[in-house]
């Protein structure tokens, strides 16, 4: 491969020079795919700007740490760590003993559950999808609206939801603190200090700050750490359209491939089956109304059914969505004035992709 790259950038004189990508065709031909190998052999930190809006403050693409970052005040040990790993596939969280945090994150689904919405105490159906929480550790807004705030405030939110475990703290650190082996592995990871619901939290968001070492043993991860042949042609193309002409990078960027902002994606079904109003039912905000958390992208091929609540099982009929700008509905007679009308972000326009230049978007979000 190498070698055809050489002879391809020295008999065409014009792949030496930036301007060779934007002559790609779809599929690109063998010139088009040197030119690519050249331009994206290089360290991120050299790869053709994305294009994005003005004004989105974006960074760029970038490998994983080995663990998310910790905050000061529940600094990382592997005694904390391997305790919340122990309450995650814990059912005793729950107040009927049957559910742990793993029955709608689980491991064989990249910590997904596969479900179009989640179900909990007594079989409850829930409104929203249950997203990975592999990359959990890098968001300040958990959840789809954002009330999860860090990781500790998260991590027993679900406990008492009375959806989800249908529990209190107070009868979950009377029944860990009743049990054989719990206060021994809490006096080892936290020292001095009663068990306590702070504590739970510390452990649980502990052990999901690892959960990152998922998302690096993937093919764009080595790509990243080097290895320019981990990506197929089309793949490398796919990755050239995300930060291109499919403009994936307005929202999805940064070694976490996400924004931690708001957006509203026209999902919002005002007025009718499956409305949620997102973010707004937690800030009150008329501009807050059907945005929801932009999605890290990693392992994004593996953490379906998509979009908050579900509705997409295939993930080629969300780059389909995406490709036309996404539903922008139009008020029903009777709601014009209504001022909490839904509006789709403008970060969204039509993009024209056509099937190749899909395909190959699609093959580059498997890789990762």
């Amino acid at each position: 491969m190498k070698s055809l790259i050489l002879t391809l950038l020295l008999a065409v004189p014009w792949l030496a020079h930036a301007d060779c990508l934007q002559r790609l065709t779809s599929p690109p031909d063998a010139a088009g795919h040197a030119c690519l190998r050249e331009a994206y052999g290089k360290p991120p930190e050299r790869w053709p700007a994305p294009h994005v809006d003005a004004d989105v403050q974006w960074t760029e693409l970038g490998p994983l740490p080995e663990r998310a970052p910790a905050p000061a005040q529940n600094p990382f040990s592997e005694a904390k760590a391997s305790l919340g790993e122990k309450l995650f596939f814990d059912p005793r969280l729950s107040r009927s003993g049957q559910i742990a945090c793993a029955s709608c994150h689980e491991p064989d689904l990249a910590f997904a559950d596969g479900r179009r919405v989640s179900f909990g105490h007594d079989r409850a159906a829930g409104r929203r999808n249950a997203p990975s929480v592999v990359m959990s550790g890098f968001s300040e807004h958990l959840f789809w609206d954002g009330r999860g705030g860090t990781l500790e405030s998260q991590a027993l939110m679900p406990v008492v939801d009375p959806l989800e475990m249908a529990f209190s703290i107070e009868q979950l650190v009377r029944r860990l603190r009743a049990s054989e082996h719990y206060p021994g592995l809490f006096a080892a990871a936290f020292g001095s200090g009663p068990l306590d619901g702070g504590q739970i939290a510390a452990a649980l968001a502990t052990y999901q700050r690892t959960l990152v070492r998922v998302a690096r043993n993937t093919r764009f991860e080595r790509f990243l750490n080097g290895r320019r042949d981990a990506l197929s042609d089309q793949q490398l193309h796919g990755l050239h359209l995300f930060r291109t002409r499919a403009r994936c990078m307005n929202c999805h960027f940064g070694p976490a491939m996400s924004d931690d902002q708001f957006h509203n994606a026209g999902m919002t079904y005002y007025g009718r089956k499956y409305q949620d109003l997102g973010r707004h039912e937690i800030t009150g905000k008329v501009e807050d109304v059907g945005r929801f958390r932009t999605p890290s992208l990693r392992l994004v091929g593996r953490t379906g059914p998509w979009i908050h609540n579900g509705l997409f099982p295939d993930l080629n009929g969300v780059l389909n969505f995406y490709n036309v700008g996404m539903p922008r509905p139009k008020p029903a007679p009777g709601m014009e004035n209504d001022p909490l009308f839904p509006k789709t972000s403008e970060r969204l326009h039509v993009r024209g992709l056509d099937s190749e230049e899909l395909r190959a978007l699609r093959s580059f979000l498997d890789t990762l």
